[in-house]
């Protein structure tokens, strides 16, 4: 993972520690939005990766999709 990969993945990874326990286990898609954003920072790269994870958490609102969504390769 690259340093800027890290830097972006530290708030995600605050999240999934503080506020995930708390708001549920409602997710609409698998992998859920913590997942795929670590994953694809890993693949992709800090910049790419946030486009994706920015993305992805942008398509979950009530009517959006759901179902499995995968990090493109």
């Amino acid at each position: 993972m690259s340093p800027l990969a890290h830097i972006a993945a530290l708030p995600v990874r605050a999240y999934r520690l503080l506020f995930s326990p708390w708001v549920g286990h409602g997710c609409r898609y698998t992998p859920t939005c913590s997942v795929y954003a670590l994953e694809a920072l890993e693949k992709h790269g800090g910049i790419k990766g946030s486009w994706l994870a920015a993305r992805r958490i942008a398509r979950c609102h009530p009517l959006g999709g759901s179902g499995i969504d995968n990090v493109p390769d």
